[in-house]
């Protein structure tokens, strides 16, 4: 076969995206052709930084271009990345591409945790990554990012303040505890707490992000549905245990979401404390809070399960101290890892086969 772009495409075309199920040439994935004698080089670009099969889609690529053109063909496959995105003409947030919402229905699910650590391991897969902490009344995510005292600048854009983001860990963040007191309670009505989340949503210079995560607090109430009154969220994962209390909670998180009116779609489930596994006994599994109840609840509403976070010491002494989990070697970097390809990739075939969400109308 002749080495040009055309037979190059050809070639190409029979290398099928694992989880849009359509091959790489229809995507638009492959930019950038360029042939030298018997050097070829190409763009491979993928629907996010955090693809997990990164290397399954460059060795398909390289073995349908060696089967065509012959073994001895010089290949320079460089694989990158553009965040697939289904929002489109927002008046709120036009640059960023998806909105996360975490949810769980139930407070003391380690929820917080699980969005800090998410987004931390987003970030380092060459992501942009927003956080913002929802839970006005019990905000957290300060002191999970070591950045309890600090303030957010202001500035004047056309007459406004705008409030300019703490970034830490690549990651830019927002909550009431950089406006408040760590030692003062937050006493407020519903509408106070629900104007708090408009300002961080519109008063805040987020500026281009793929991702901006929302961790939401305990229960289905006032701010989530101002959120998604607000802004169209691109899906919501839901956080649980696996004990029976937990899930009946989340059960409640899911399902508000797959109201009619509101219908945001779910990405999946994260079973957190999964399983305790002692430093000194890494290959044992001891199921403190039961067996499976977050797999067990993805099954029942037939959406993936997205992770299972283990319980261990080095977790909870991540999030006192300020340093996520995610850092650290091992079984937490593992699978706060694997949990952020998972939603990655739930989110981008979410965007390649859902249409885009819409701002809720609630009366």
């Amino acid at each position: 076969m002749i080495l040009n772009n055309e037979n190059i495409l050809k070639s190409l075309s029979r290398v099928e995206d694992p989880d849009l199920k359509k091959d790489l040439v229809t995507l638009g994935m492959i930019q950038n052709i360029e042939i030298k004698e018997k050097k070829v080089s190409f763009n491979v670009v993928l629907t996010t930084p955090a693809c997990p099969l990164k290397e399954v889609i460059k060795n398909n690529c390289i073995e349908a271009l060696k089967e065509d053109f012959g073994k001895d063909v010089d290949l320079d496959i460089t694989m990158t990345s553009n965040v697939t995105s289904s929002r489109s003409n927002t008046p709120l947030l036009p640059n960023v591409k998806n909105i996360i919402a975490i949810a769980s229905g139930k407070g003391g699910v380690g929820k917080s945790t699980t969005a800090s650590n998410l987004a931390v391991a987003l970030a380092n897969a060459g992501a942009k990554v927003g956080l913002i902490d929802a839970d006005i009344s019990g905000p957290s995510i300060p002191m999970m990012f070591n950045v309890e005292g600090e303030q957010p600048g202001i500035k004047q854009v056309d007459g406004k303040n705008i409030i300019i983001p703490i970034v830490q860990y690549g990651v830019k963040l927002m909550s009431i505890g950089f406006l408040t007191p760590s030692d003062a309670a937050v006493v407020w009505r519903g509408p106070m707490a629900s104007s708090a989340l408009k300002q961080f949503i519109g008063d805040v210079e987020w500026g281009e992000l793929d991702y901006l995560l929302i961790d939401l607090p305990p229960g289905t109430s006032d701010i989530h549905l101002t959120m998604v009154q607000t802004v169209p969220v691109t899906g919501v994962v839901i956080v649980t245990t696996p004990q029976k209390v937990a899930l009946g909670d989340a059960t409640k998180g899911l399902t508000m979401f797959r109201q009619p009116q509101i219908n945001v779609p779910v990405l999946g489930v994260v079973e957190n404390m999964a399983y305790f596994t002692p430093e000194e006994l890494p290959n044992n599994k001891y199921y403190l809070f039961g067996k499976e109840g977050g797999r067990r609840l993805a099954e029942k509403y037939g959406v993936p399960l997205l992770g299972e976070i283990p319980i261990v010491q080095s977790i909870r002494e991540s999030g006192d101290s300020g340093y996520p989990a995610v850092f650290k070697s091992g079984i937490t970097e593992i699978a706060y890892s694997t949990l952020a390809e998972a939603v990655a990739r739930q989110v981008a075939i979410r965007n390649a086969e859902k249409n885009k969400t819409e701002i809720v109308q609630i009366n």
